[in-house]
């Protein structure tokens, strides 16, 4: 019992502190002046570092899905049917929510680990001597990049997964690429890319605020370098499901799905 009490205290104590952190993020954004120098390369190594890790993954998953569902089409006759199934799977949930989870494990932990490496070894202390503000520089440019990059890697992960999606279906049979493309769009409306796309921002942004806040209060040297770390992968990927239930629910409430 006395475990139990503790854990529910930790807990709802860190979601306090993450609530506070957020809070602090969205009263130094509105403040002067803005490090667009820095954002920019946060854009760089969020994004363009981080693409070829999610194009990898994405033609894999448009490969893999469209070979694993053609028997039971086929079992069924309606063969025909794979690329609008595949295209609608993907762009609704597989492939923004497998982007995102790859964005926590590599952006989310990098952030935690450079920041937590700075609070460890006083570069934070140090430039709120100098007079900079460390929170700005450091924090809000990480989560501004990481939310405006996150869009961008889903929607290119979604073309080279539907991309995926061809070759997968011409590993066993032959469909033009004219006619696959055309199968692909009939099955897709605004209903299924604008969901996608909106929630991808909010999976950017928690990931981004998870792995700041870890990295930022980080503790107890190398260790909690390490901890701050894993625990940010943990917490963003447990918050991008979150999210992704909630969007969905509110997609079903809109009869958007």
């Amino acid at each position: 019992m006395k475990n139990i009490k503790e854990f529910t205290g930790n807990f709802l104590s860190e979601i306090g502190e993450i609530a506070q952190f957020t809070r602090r993020f969205f009263r130094e954004i509105l403040k002067p002046k803005q490090e667009f120098g820095e954002f920019f390369h946060q854009c760089y190594w969020v994004g363009y570092k981080t693409l070829p890790l999610v194009g990898t993954t994405a033609f894999i998953m448009g490969l893999v899905l469209t070979i694993q569902s053609r028997p039971t089409l086929v079992e069924f006759g309606a063969q025909s049917m794979l690329p609008a199934m595949v295209s609608v799977s993907l762009i609704r949930e597989i492939s923004p929510v497998i982007t995102a989870l790859i964005c926590a494990g590599k952006i989310g932990s990098g952030m935690g680990a450079e920041l937590g490496s700075m609070r460890v070894t006083e570069q934070i202390d140090a430039m709120e001597v100098s007079g900079t503000n460390p929170f700005k520089y450091l924090v809000i440019t990480r989560v501004m990049a990481a939310m405006f990059m996150l869009p961008v890697l889903s929607s290119l992960s979604n073309a080279i997964s539907l991309y995926g999606g061809f070759m997968g279906v011409n590993i066993r049979g032959m469909v033009s690429w004219n006619l696959y493309w055309t199968q692909v769009f009939d099955a897709l409306s605004y209903g299924d890319l604008i969901p996608s796309l909106i929630k991808t921002f909010f999976f950017g942004f928690s990931i981004g605020i998870i792995g700041c806040y870890k990295g930022y209060h980080s503790k107890k040297g190398t260790e909690g370098v390490g901890r701050s770390a894993t625990s940010a992968v943990v917490l963003a990927s447990l918050l991008v499901f979150i999210i992704d239930l909630i969007a969905v629910q509110i997609s079903d409430i809109l009869g958007l799905t």
